[in-house]
């Protein structure tokens, strides 16, 4: 049921381009490709019997995702590359193209795609995600150097940024990942404990300012993004992730309220995202009840509530999050 006194009142607080035999410098590197490969084939304990498969995101409103060609190319030869429907593909090794150091090439703007690792490990249920999975995919696209977050606006991670090991294993690595629909929650589940993840991992941090969203693999992908506890071995690598997506029915036998009389009964936002379908997202914020120390990434743990408008301005879900009280012993 939606309860609207969960919470105290707040105070406000491009276009197609032929496929060409010249490297741009925002193409991928082949080599870099390979050394993603290899980590997967040295690190696929993090997900023992997964396959592994790149695939290709729209970063830019105006891309068209159909119809993509890739081949890799290098001084002397090239070599096509099979795009699946779902736009993903896998690389074969070819000694010459290695030595001649080649670049992925797509009759597209390289920096009009998001390129991202997919392992995906056999029996996880559909819809669902492994943590394992995620852990070695994060591994893999940081060795294949598949971020394409702008170098100049994100120089103040230094080594942060560049080191696989470290983006990976760190709370402030940030490396993204998407779900195939615009995404309200998210949900980790190994064995008793069950957890919503915090607001701030989902849209990109809890949504970066427009004027940073240009130099952010989530450009038009924000409302599909989140961030896994990658870092924290509190949980295992067969943890799942489960989803709440905006577009899901909304919640049974209630008649949602609108967001004037949300922002009656409980004030204003901390945050208020809005995109572009038409959906918006409120944050409400407080200190629970109970003192807490800092969560595992060493942030203040808050409560909070999250609520889901749709187009037409109705209430669709509320999330309720309180913190998890008693630590939990980490995973060797």
């Amino acid at each position: 049921m939606l309860a609207w006194n969960a919470v105290p009142a707040q105070e406000p607080a491009a276009p197609s381009v032929v496929v060409r035999n010249t490297r741009d410098p925002v193409d991928k590197s082949y080599r870099k490709m390979l050394k993603g490969i290899a980590r997967f084939e040295h690190a696929q304990a993090l997900a023992p019997g997964a396959t592994l498969r790149f695939r290709l995101l729209p970063r830019t409103p105006t891309v068209e995702m159909q119809g993509i060609e890739l081949k890799v190319v290098g001084d002397s030869t090239s070599m096509p590359v099979k795009i699946a429907p779902d736009n993903s593909f896998t690389l074969t090794y070819n000694d010459t193209l290695q030595r001649e150091d080649a670049a992925l090439i797509a009759n597209r703007k390289t920096s009009s795609m998001t390129w991202r690792a997919e392992v995906r490990s056999p029996g996880v249920p559909e819809g669902m995600r492994r943590l394992g999975d995620l852990r070695l995919e994060c591994l893999v696209g940081m060795d294949a150097g598949l971020v394409s977050n702008n170098s100049q606006l994100f120089a103040w991670l230094g080594e942060l940024f560049t080191s696989t090991d470290r983006v990976c294993s760190d709370p402030e690595g940030n490396y993204l990942f998407f779900t195939e629909r615009p995404v309200f929650s998210v949900t980790a589940t190994s064995g008793e404990r069950r957890e919503v993840l915090p607001f701030r991992m989902t849209y990109a941090g809890g949504g970066p300012p427009a004027s940073e969203l240009p130099y952010c693999d989530c450009q038009v992908l924000l409302d599909r993004s989140y961030y896994a506890p990658i870092w924290d071995r509190n949980w295992p690598d067969d943890t799942l992730l489960s989803f709440e997506y905006m577009d899901d029915p909304p919640e049974p036998g209630v008649q949602p309220p609108t967001r004037e009389a949300a922002r009656a009964a409980l004030g204003q936002p901390l945050k208020e995202l809005r995109f572009d379908k038409g959906y918006q997202v409120w944050l409400y914020e407080w200190q629970p009840g109970h003192k807490l120390p800092p969560g595992p990434d060493q942030r203040p743990q808050m409560a909070e509530q999250v609520l889901l408008f749709g187009p037409d301005g109705a209430t669709r879900r509320i999330r309720h999050r309180e913190p998890a009280q008693q630590p939990v012993r980490p995973v060797n």
